[in-house]
C-alpha cells in the first residue's frame, strides 16, 4: 500500500515520461527484486525515494539529468532543517536513510547508462555515531513483563508463548510472524529461521520453558484460532490470520507498559535484552552473533558496551584503586568520609 507521499507521486506518475524519475524508480525497484532483495528493503527504498522525487517535482525537476550534486546538497540541507509536527529535527540517522535511497538510485542509473556519472557519488553523507540500545530489561524486569499475560484468556496464553519465544531466542518480529509449525524442533530445542535479514536461514536454540508455552499454545489455543486452509503459520491473530509485524509490536508494547518497569519498547527490546544478558552470563560474542543473525561482529559488539554490571564487578575485584581505603585522611563509607591531610 502506498504511503501519503507516494500517493501524491502516483497522481502524476502516468503523465511522466519513460525516462522520468518516477518511471526509472519503478525500474530500479524491480531490479532489486530480481536480485532477491527483501520486500521490506524494497518497500523502504520506495518510501524514501518517493519523498525525494516528490521534493524534486515540487521544484520542477522530473528527469535524472536535471538533478545535480548542488540539488542533492539542497535536499540534504532541507532534511537538516526539517522539523516534525512536534517541532523536533530529524535525527542524523533518519537523514542518512532518506539520502541513502537517492544515492543508491543514481548509482544504478549511472551503471545502466541513463547518466554519465552519478551526481550523488561525491555527496558527503551524515556521520553516524554508534548508538547504545536505548532500553534493556533486567532478568527480573522480563519476568514482570511475562507475568502480564492473562492466562485465563486464550489470547493471553498465546501472547505468553510469544513473549517467551522472544525472550528465549532474541529473534526479530518479522522472523517470528513467519514461523511455521515445521520450524519448531521440540526434540532438539531449536527454531529454524527462514529468510531472516539478508535472506539468510539460521537455526537458533530455544529454551525448555519457552517450548512448554509453545506446546500449550499449539495444543490448547491455536486449533481454535486457525481458519482453513491452514498454512501452518505458528502465531495467529484472533481472526485466524498471521500477524502484521506492526500490529504485533503494538501488542507487545502494551505488556511492557503494563508491567510498570518504566522502560519503553516492544519486540526489539527482547533482542537487546537477550544479547546483553547472554554476554553478562559469559557467552562468547561470536555465539551471540550467530544467534542474532548478525553478518558483522561489529554489530554484535555494541552489546559489550552495555554489560556494565559485569565490567564494574571485574573493575572492583582487580583494580588496586577501586576500593576506598582509610588512607591519606579519607575513610570508607562505613566510617564516614573525611578529607584531611595538609591544606594549602
Amino acid at each position: 500500500m502506498a504511503r501519503r507521499g507516494e500517493k501524491r507521486i502516483w497522481a502524476f506518475a502516468e503523465a511522466s515520461d519513460p525516462g522520468g524519475l518516477v518511471a526509472l524508480m519503478q525500474s530500479w525497484l524491480e531490479s532489486l527484486r530480481v536480485r532477491n532483495v527483501s520486500e521490506n528493503t524494497v518497500s523502504h527504498y520506495r518510501w524514501e525515494l518517493s519523498n525525494f522525487i516528490l521534493w524534486c517535482h515540487e521544484r520542477g525537476l522530473t528527469r535524472p539529468d536535471e538533478v545535480s550534486r548542488p540539488v542533492l546538497e539542497r535536499f540534504q540541507r532541507a532534511l537538516f532543517q526539517h522539523r516534525t509536527a512536534k517541532g523536533r529535527p530529524l535525527s542524523f540517522r533518519s537523514q542518512y536513510k532518506r539520502l541513502a535511497a537517492p544515492k543508491y538510485f543514481f548509482r544504478w542509473l549511472a551503471k545502466q547508462g541513463y547518466l554519465g556519472s552519478s551526481p550523488a557519488s561525491e555527496l558527503d553523507m551524515p556521520r553516524l555515531g554508534r548508538r547504545l540500545p536505548r532500553q534493556i530489561l533486567t532478568a527480573s524486569e522480563v519476568e514482570r513483563v511475562l507475568a502480564q499475560a492473562d492466562l485465563t484468556d486464550p489470547v493471553g496464553v498465546r501472547d505468553r508463548a510469544i513473549l517467551e519465544t522472544f525472550y528465549s531466542t532474541g529473534i526479530r518480529r518479522g522472523e517470528l510472524v513467519r514461523l511455521k509449525l515445521y520450524d519448531i524442533g521440540f526434540e532438539k530445542g531449536t527454531l529454524m529461521i527462514r529468510e531472516g535479514k539478508g535472506q539468510k536461514d539460521r537455526v537458533v536454540p530455544i529454551g525448555e520453558r519457552a517450548l512448554k508455552w509453545l506446546e500449550k499454545y499449539l495444543l490448547d489455543i491455536r486449533p481454535h484460532l486457525v481458519v482453513p486452509p491452514d498454512e501452518g503459520v505458528v502465531f495467529l491473530t484472533y481472526m485466524g490470520v498471521p500477524f502484521n509485524p506492526d500490529a504485533l509490536g503494538h501488542e507487545m508494547k502494551k505488556y511492557i507498559l503494563a508491567s510498570g518497569v518504566g522502560k519503553e519498547g516492544a519486540c526489539h527490546i527482547f533482542r537487546h535484552t537477550v544479547a546483553t544478558l547472554m554476554l553478562d552470563g559469559g557467552a562468547d560474542i561470536r555465539y551471540v552473533q550467530e544467534m542474532l543473525g548478525h553478518t558483522k561482529l561489529e554489530t554484535t559488539s555494541i552489546y559489550t558496551q552495555v554489560t556494565i554490571d559485569k565490567l564494574k564487578k571485574i573493575h572492583d575485584a582487580t583494580h588496586p584503586g577501586a576500593k576506598l581505603r582509610p588512607v591519606g585522611g579519607i575513610e570508607g563509607r562505613n566510617g564516614g568520609t573525611k578529607v584531611g591531610g595538609n591544606e594549602g
